[in-house]
């Protein structure tokens, strides 16, 4: 078992008895005098966990909890989709949606319900369309900004996903819904073998009415089926959530991610952001000016778990 230690960044290998590869685990530390000290697999995306052999994954978790033992963390937390482990705690519930796509567009038109169907028209007849590509990354933070500050939300910086996108290339998909040269509507999400998933998309509340955010989805489940996709992720939610409905209303499968995590002492370790305390600056982050809040929130949105 070996570690590297960044500023920010661990990552841990494990090796067989031959000295070969057997798993390895990614960790970023997020710390702060207002949110706590944690260890994260990782922060900002939904899966990270451990990979490797199951006797990598055990001691890799041992690993972990060490560091963070030693460093005085908090919480590990890691975000998965396939690691299970009875002795950590689960964290927040949240599932993703998964929906199996056809092989051509039209049989997935065919499938979606009437009212689903008149949903999508209706931006289209309002002169709404799709644009795809690099270029929209601008369009697309400018809409997401927006909508997390209208949420109350530090919003992630721009750089973080301009870098996203030169690192993984083709791998990563931008898309835009435009009303009369407006950005309306946005999503950022990856490609990673046979699936596609929205890992972030918003809308401008203003023209919500107007349903742009049903055109962006189905304009991406068009282009993932035409690139040979055959499964849409519809991302992380809170069961439940306005957000899981509006994810499920398009016929996919719940599916549950086992995030865990080791809090030592402090079984409520996690920061949430419906705790009370966070209430008054929730309320007052929505009420900044937006350019404000491009500046500040990706300093505040860097120390949060």
């Amino acid at each position: 078992m070996s570690g590297v230690l960044g500023h920010d960044c661990l990552f841990g290998v494990a090796q067989d008895d031959s000295g070969a590869w057997a798993g390895v685990l990614p960790l970023v530390r997020v710390k702060s005098a207002l949110f706590g000290h944690y260890l994260v697999s990782m922060p900002f995306l939904n899966y990270g966990g451990p990979i490797g052999t199951p006797t990598a994954k055990r001691v890799l978790k041992g690993w972990a909890i060490g560091e963070a033992r030693g460093s005085g963390a908090n919480m590990v937390e890691f975000r998965s989709r396939e690691f299970h482990d009875p002795e950590l705690g689960p964290t927040a519930p949240k599932v993703t949606v998964l929906l199996r796509l056809p092989s051509s567009a039209e049989l997935l038109w065919q499938g979606l319900a009437p009212k689903l169907r008149s949903q999508i028209r209706r931006p289209q007849k309002e002169g709404m369309s799709v644009a795809f590509g690099a270029g929209q990354l601008d369009a697309f933070y400018e809409v997401f900004a927006g909508n997390m500050r209208d949420l109350g939300t530090p919003v992630l910086s721009k750089r973080f996903f301009g870098s996203l996108a030169t690192v993984m290339g083709d791998r990563t998909i931008v898309g835009v819904v435009y009303h009369r040269g407006r950005a309306v509507a946005a999503g950022f999400g990856f490609v990673w073998r046979d699936e596609f998933e929205m890992t972030w998309a918003s809308s401008v509340r203003e023209f919500n009415p107007l349903a742009p955010n049903m055109l962006l989805y189905w304009g991406f489940m068009e282009r993932m089926i035409g690139a040979g996709i055959r499964v849409f992720n519809f991302g992380r939610c809170t069961p439940g959530a306005g957000t899981h409905r509006f994810k499920r209303q398009w016929g996919g499968t719940d599916v549950p991610l086992p995030w865990v995590a080791w809090m030592g002492d402090h079984p409520k370790a996690r920061p949430s952001p419906d705790e009370s305390r966070y209430g008054l600056a929730v309320a007052t982050w929505r009420r900044l000016p937006l350019p404000v809040t491009k500046v500040i929130g990706p300093l505040l949105s860097r120390l949060l778990p």
